[in-house]
């Protein structure tokens, strides 16, 4: 679907991008609608890392795979989603699929300008279309895009402003946060990332704290991030070979 000088490559190829990846689940279950489709019909609880390593691969199948490796993870996907209904919902809602894939692309615009710096207009311009067809191959309907990045960024304000996370919301974020043995120093980092990316709003929502001082760390090791990638070679900075299809 995509050339290796298509802006979602070049956006997603940065490893450090993978650090929005709390952000993306706390927001997408912030939906209650979302919340729940995945506690009832998903393995989430159970293995919180292994479903968000399965849904990166699929992601990235899509994004860096070739034709026949990108048209195979779609179609994985859309058949997860096609059984994924419940009383009031359903995952192939055009409305639940739009919110998904904004997550994915406000959290990553967010994380890059953090953590690796801003992208330019026509770059960020030229993501926000490619992250719109992989929507499209997921069974979103072009029309249900918002047309441009400003329009896309009007949605995401509306969207935030009225977001009422629900019990459930809270319950999946919590077990997705919650230490288990061996884990407690990774996943209490993954934590305070998490809660320092978040729209204030949701923040508060799922009950996650912060204060000053934790902003003045996150942002520090930002501007680190900042000055020191461009430093590091390629090979060492770029999205892991285990995420990524066969051959690429």
């Amino acid at each position: 679907m995509f050339t290796d000088d298509s802006p979602i490559r070049r956006v997603h190829s940065e490893s450090v991008i993978l650090l929005g990846g709390g952000r993306a689940l706390l927001m997408q279950i912030a939906h209650p609608q979302v919340a729940r489709g995945v506690a009832e019909h998903s393995d989430f609880r159970a293995d919180p890392l292994g479903r968000l390593l399965r849904t990166l691969r699929s992601t990235f199948a899509i994004a860096f795979g070739d034709e026949e490796q990108a048209r195979a993870a779609a179609e994985r996907i859309n058949g997860v989603h096609a059984r994924v209904t419940g009383a009031g919902y359903r995952a192939t809602d055009p409305d639940l699929l739009l919110w998904v894939l904004a997550t994915l692309i406000d959290t990553t615009l967010v994380v890059h300008r953090r953590f690796v710096g801003p992208l330019s207009p026509e770059l960020a311009a030229g993501y926000y279309r490619d992250m719109g067809e992989v929507g499209v191959a997921l069974g979103l309907p072009r029309e249900h895009l918002p047309p441009d990045l400003a329009a896309f960024e009007r949605y995401m304000d509306s969207m935030l402003d009225t977001m009422d996370v629900s019990a459930k919301g809270r319950a999946l974020a919590a077990q997705l946060l919650r230490p288990l043995p061996g884990t407690a120093p990774v996943v209490l980092l993954v934590r305070e990332v998490t809660a320092g990316l978040l729209p204030p709003t949701l923040r508060c929502q799922f009950g996650l704290t912060w204060d000053p001082a934790r902003e003045a760390l996150l942002e520090s090791a930002a501007r680190v991030s900042r000055a020191t990638l461009p430093l590091i070679p390629w090979a060492l900075r770029r999205t892991p070979g285990f995420l990524l299809p066969v051959g690429r």
